[in-house]
């Protein structure tokens, strides 16, 4: 039995003498360690989460030495961790497809009890070898952090997280679980006890960040919102990060700013895990000015004294906007929180909402098709007209229900009842939209901020929070400069885009065949991102509204060809 005490000389041993717990803290604490529950923690961002599993982790690991296993989703989080649990004496390790070289020698030093922690992707469960090797693991405690990624009614639902309800039910009987997040409102919060058991333990605290000052701020178009970054960054005080909807977005604003003289860099997902373990350093020493982020640097991603977080465009939801902004603000008195808003938000956003599943006769013609013979995904490409997401989006979702298995390379039909679940799609969309109406709401509302993105998460705030543009007036101007203005419209407009020859045939066997150097096209040039900032828009705008290209898109084109471009052989025009 662990006592209150024992658990605070820990605590001050960790962070320093004369810390003491939250509220919450030590009672989730109790609840895993002493008396084994299964613990579902909903707590504010900055609250100190990883704190109630790594001192849980500590005490178990001395009562029973069986390892503790943390399903984390993304890979800086698990740096993040891995880096926090070091701090305190706990050897953690990661099995994630940037170290597949590791893997054996971490797996077997886990079986062999040298391994306190083994942080791993939700997608490691999806894999048969993993799976295989995981059963001969002695687990002690299950940690799911960010556990709102298991309910399909979360902004952030990943089909993976949905493995793990079958771990829980292969946990040793004494094993406890706990699930962390600080985004999980009512609907949410049902959904989870539903799959882990109604005797779950549900802790829930406040979620208002007393440290964030809130404004939101509409503005017309790209160019305004650039010039207002260019204008107002210099002047906030800190380091922080910029989020966009898109990489595109993220590589164009970072690019506007170095060219305004701000230390700014693009951060997403498609970087390769060496840069974008740099780009975290750079930002955890305040030796750049922002980081200009897809969600990739969201969840879980601590530096305590991050002096400010804008949204560029709107975010999806006020649950994935409270997530944002509280990378803010943690560990000083005052960070600005602004949301900037414009015109092509609602098209992002659509395209998202729509793409969200899969439709349904994709679906049901790979069932068809799996459940005629075993194919590779090489065969159902090739068997079906869709794009190479949409069709792994839904053999994941297949296989996660059960409905198809792995023999190798191949897929195979099972022998469970399946029917496609589209009404419940469309609703789980109808929702999310709602939720995006929900943060649109932000930049028309008259009350406080902080009480109405509070109460859209199910936390009833008695009292406004005094520190939002609402409560207290702006903090930053709502104007922009024209000049820079139309500097940053001129800016937009020169961002072509080069379009690479495509390297490999189609599927055509197993694999996709090298098209030889001779017969590759050279690389190409677009005006633009087809409904994009800049001339985008105006394409769109003019294709489907004035039935003809206006005079300023050609001369624009011809000056793509002839001057930044100039491709040899230079093109004939034929009219």
């Amino acid at each position: 039995m662990i006592e209150k005490q024992e658990a605070q000389q820990i605590l001050e041993k960790m962070l320093g003498k004369g810390v003491s717990f939250r509220p919450d803290q030590w009672e989730a604490i109790n609840a895993v360690v002493n008396e084994h529950r299964k613990v579902l923690l909903v707590q504010k961002t900055g609250w100190g989460k990883s704190i109630v599993y790594f001192l849980s982790a500590y005490f178990l690991r001395k009562e029973s030495k069986a390892v503790v296993l943390l399903v984390s989703p993304l890979l800086s989080l698990m740096r993040n961790q891995i880096d926090m649990a070091k701090r305190i004496g706990i050897i953690a390790e990661t099995v994630n497809s940037t170290n597949s070289t590791e893997w054996e020698e971490i797996i077997e030093r886990t079986r062999k009890n040298e391994v306190d922690i083994l942080l791993i992707s939700p997608e490691r469960l999806g894999n048969k070898g993993f799976l295989e090797k995981f059963v001969s693991f002695n687990i002690g405690l299950l940690v799911v952090d960010e556990v709102h990624c298991i309910s399909d009614w979360g902004h952030d639902f990943r089909p993976d997280y949905r493995r793990i309800v079958r771990i829980v039910s292969n946990l040793p009987k004494r094993a406890p679980l706990l699930g962390t997040t600080a985004t999980a409102n009512d609907r949410v919060v049902r959904d989870i006890e539903e799959q882990f058991g109604k005797d779950l333990l549900t802790i829930r605290g406040a979620l208002k960040r007393e440290s964030l000052k809130l404004q939101a701020v509409r503005l017309a178009d790209q160019s305004e919102r650039l010039a207002w970054l260019a204008e107002n960054l210099p002047e906030i005080p800190g380091s922080g990060i910029i989020y966009c909807l898109t990489k595109i977005d993220c590589e164009r604003v970072a690019r506007w700013l170095k060219d305004n003289n701000i230390n700014a860099s693009a951060y997403h997902a498609q970087m390769n895990n060496e840069r974008k373990e740099e780009l975290e350093k750079l930002l955890m020493k305040n030796e750049v000015k922002a980081l200009v982020s897809t969600v990739a640097l969201g969840m879980g991603y601590d530096k305590p004294d991050i002096g400010f977080v804008i949204h560029f465009q709107t975010p999806s939801s006020i649950v994935a906007y409270y997530q944002q902004i509280g990378r803010a603000g943690r560990s000083v008195d005052s960070a600005e929180v602004i949301l900037l808003g414009g015109k092509e938000d609602d098209d992002i956003h659509d395209y998202f909402f729509e793409n969200a599943f899969p439709e349904r006769a994709v679906i049901e013609t790979l069932v068809e098709l799996i459940g005629q013979f075993p194919r590779s995904k090489a065969e159902i490409m090739r068997s079906i007209n869709a794009k190479i997401s949409e069709i792994e989006k839904c053999l994941k979702i297949l296989e996660i229900d059960g409905i198809i298995t792995r023999n190798g390379s191949r897929y195979i039909r099972t022998a469970n009842r399946w029917s496609p679940n589209s009404e419940r799609w469309k609703e789980i969309i109808h929702q999310r939209k709602q939720e995006y109406k929900d943060v649109k709401a932000l930049f028309e509302l008259k009350g406080c901020l902080m009480k109405y993105v509070v109460s859209k998460l199910d936390d009833n705030l008695s009292e406004d929070c005094g520190r939002c543009c609402n409560c207290a007036g702006d903090f930053r101007p709502r104007g922009t400069n024209p000049q820079l203005v139309q500097k940053a419209a001129k800016f937009l407009k020169n961002r072509f885009v080069r379009i690479e020859p495509r390297k490999r045939f189609p599927y055509r066997f197993e694999d996709m065949i090298q098209i030889p150097e001779p017969l590759r096209y050279e690389a190409g040039y677009s005006l633009s991102i087809y409904g994009d900032a800049g001339w985008g828009r105006m394409v769109k705008e003019d294709k489907y509204e004035r039935g003809h290209f206006r005079s300023e898109l050609v001369a624009a084109s011809k000056d793509l060809i002839t001057d930044y471009w100039s491709p040899e052989p230079f093109p004939e025009i034929v009219v």
